[in-house]
């Protein structure tokens, strides 16, 4: 092949791989141009002051596309349905309680993106800040809003399989210091001292400001662990117990359980753990959840689900009776403020 003959071929290889690039970035353009228009028939959105210590409003990241997509978002709890206020602070993952909130945000950047926890005040404005090392996967406040726990996935992306890795910090709000695993923690397998190699720790639900529940994986088994962030301890309490979150009275833990005969891609249902009886009481939603649920009141759990804008929010008792009802179209990461 003569020299003139390999300069065109590889000229058309340069103008054949610059049009794929530029397709590609139209295209990407184009996505992110849909993201700013409104569907027709999506929820009434309108910008406006968002705080969180107002009573009896539910707080969420608005999934609705248009110009407020990923801002945190408000509605009366009583009227789920209406009208959103949307506050312009956009997060991927989100919680509040105690009029403090935690926001874990990715931060554009030219070659990849990164990832930031930042801590909110009751008018989420920035108080703290700190790098993430991973993607964002759960976030929660304490009752009084004096802690906060994120947890980010360093490897992995997905609980499903078992090829995945988490971090999980935990925050004292009042000194600023940050416990930044809690695999440091002193782990006790059924009251016994362990220092297993593959400890995994995630999920994080609070009891007060210093003690909480959390998952922990170790030996290909999940476990839900009483945790001390005073005494830096991790302790077994009941097996198959997979994103908890504790009932406002402290007696009750929903999660995710891993069911026989589940795909290996959906494998979890809603379960209800008595702390005093260790007994299970399966929910009435037999879908599969992969979601960190809340509890609106008592009574009532509250989760999401995929839905035609990303996710949706849904309801079902606690009880296990009853079924399970859509609460809120395109929305995440809900959390309610005390009436």
């Amino acid at each position: 092949m003569s020299g003139k003959s390999r300069v065109l071929i590889l000229l058309v290889a340069v103008l054949v791989l610059g049009g794929v690039a530029v397709g590609a970035t139209l295209h990407a353009a184009g996505r992110a141009a849909e993201r700013d228009h409104a569907r027709s028939g999506g929820p009434d959105v309108r910008s406006g002051e968002v705080t969180l210590d107002a009573p009896g409003v539910s707080v969420f990241r608005n999934m609705a596309w248009g110009p407020h997509r990923d801002e945190i978002a408000s509605v009366p709890a009583g009227d789920p349905t209406g009208p959103r206020t949307s506050s312009g602070v956009r997060c991927l993952r989100f919680h509040t309680a105690g009029g403090t909130g935690v926001c874990l945000r990715a931060v554009r950047g030219g070659l990849r993106d990164t990832y930031r926890a930042v801590v909110l005040d009751s008018r989420l404005r920035e108080t703290r800040r700190y790098d993430l090392a991973g993607v964002p996967s759960r976030a929660r406040v304490s009752p009084g809003g004096r802690s906060a726990a994120w947890t980010v996935f360093v490897s992995g992306d997905s609980y499903a399989g078992t090829a995945f890795s988490t971090r999980t910090s935990v925050l004292d709000l009042r000194t600023g210091h940050l416990d930044r695993t809690l695999e440091d923690y002193r782990f006790f397998l059924d009251g016994r001292p362990r220092k297993p190699v593959d400890l995994n720790v995630w999920g994080v639900t609070f009891a007060d400001d210093t003690r909480f529940y959390a998952t922990a994986a170790t030996g290909g088994r999940t476990y839900l662990v009483r945790g001390d962030r005073a005494a830096r301890t991790l302790h077994t309490v009941h097996t198959n117990v997979e994103c908890p979150s504790l009932s406002p009275d402290g007696t009750r833990i929903t999660y995710k359980k891993r069911v026989e005969g589940a795909s290996s891609d959906a494998p979890w249902r809603l379960y209800v753990l008595d702390l005093r009886t260790l007994r299970e009481t399966p929910t009435a939603e037999r879908r599969s959840v992969d979601d960190q649920a809340v509890w609106r009141d008592g009574r009532t759990l509250v989760y999401s689900l995929p839905g035609d804008y990303g996710s949706d929010l849904w309801t079902v008792p606690a009880d296990g009776s009853g079924s399970p009802s859509v609460s809120m179209r395109a929305a995440l990461a809900p959390a309610f403020t005390a009436r």
